[in-house]
């Protein structure tokens, strides 16, 4: 297990420099987006998908500072209601799976979408309760929809040998863990979860019950270490379902954080074992979205946490049991 980075918060840097300065700060994997919400400055699809040439030039570059492509990121919504753009989400997705089989990369992390509540509808619908009944139908429609788009995704992942990792994230399909299993069972096993923990901070979910429920179904193909801090005098009054812009931080019921400001030390060391009791041995991929501070100085300071709280070796026999 070793500690990586999305490198989307340094999207302002060039390539080089941002391997620089992570491979410095002894960061093993990065995380690069190649399209979608996170954009592509670090790898645009249309310069490195059947390009050689170009991907011999980041293999070298890659090895230079002793780095490893963790994933691809390309967050999107390939179930949006507008035709045009869930096209343009699922080539995008297409196409990251596609270039992370040429870079031997073994997975693609992203989205599951939201459709609209019915055919026809214009925007997506987030359905959070089953009642009044409109509601439990339009999820059940949804559910369809997912389902048959996955599907063919799913072998499409398949045939190039690399997983999907969905970011289970509030308005989004899927967003706690039942509904990632869900996914998974309508699918196939190349479906699998970005465990991404700042999300389900604020849902209530238990973040070491959610690693066991998924971990022991092999489900976890990829972990973004993202903390979350509920800030209770808030959400006492509005509770957490708060569309309060994250700019306006006083007046927020929680804001994601750098590692270590949400939840302390222990708590990640704790994440850490649970990891390693379900068997991921794959990056933490620190991805910084911290308002209160910097990118260098918040992902300085998760960096810091984790590599205290990473294992370097395997365990030994267990001369003791």
């Amino acid at each position: 297990m070793d500690v990586g980075v999305l490198t989307v918060s340094l999207a302002d840097s060039d390539i080089e420099d941002v391997f620089r300065y992570l491979s410095d700060r002894g960061v093993g994997a990065v995380e690069l987006a190649c399209g979608g919400f996170v954009g592509d400055d670090h790898l645009p699809q249309d310069e490195y998908l059947d390009d050689t040439d170009a991907q011999a030039d980041l293999r070298a570059l890659l090895e230079e500072y002793d780095l490893r492509i963790a994933a691809l990121a390309t967050h999107n919504n390939p179930l949006h209601p507008d035709d045009e753009r869930a096209a343009e989400a699922d080539a995008e997705i297409r196409g990251a799976i596609r270039l992370a089989d040429q870079l031997d990369v073994g997975t693609v992390v992203t989205f599951s979408g939201l459709p609209a509540g019915a055919p026809g509808d214009t925007t997506p619908n987030w359905i959070t309760a089953p009642w009044p009944d409109e509601h439990r139908e339009a999820h059940e429609y949804q559910w369809d929809v997912a389902t048959e788009y996955w599907s063919e995704v799913a072998a499409f992942a398949a045939d190039h040998g690399v997983d999907v990792g969905i970011e289970m994230h509030p308005n989004m399909l899927v967003y706690e863990p039942r509904g990632m299993l869900r996914l998974r069972e309508a699918t196939n096993d190349r479906i699998g979860a970005n465990f991404d923990p700042s999300h389900l901070f604020w849902q209530g979910i238990d973040v070491t019950d959610a690693i066991r429920l998924l971990g022991e179904a092999d489900a976890i193909h990829h972990f973004h270490a993202k903390d979350t801090k509920v800030y209770e005098s808030q959400a006492r009054e509005k509770g957490v379902l708060d569309p309060t812009p994250y700019t306006d931080e006083p007046n927020r019921s929680w804001l994601f954080r750098s590692i270590g400001y949400g939840h302390g030390e222990e708590f990640w060391k704790d994440v850490v074992s649970t990891l390693r009791m379900v068997g991921y041995d794959g990056a933490l991929s620190i991805e910084h979205e911290d308002s209160l501070t910097s990118a260098t100085e918040g992902l300085e300071k998760g960096i810091d946490v984790l590599q205290r709280a990473v294992f370097e070796t395997q365990p030994g026999d267990a001369y003791w049991a």
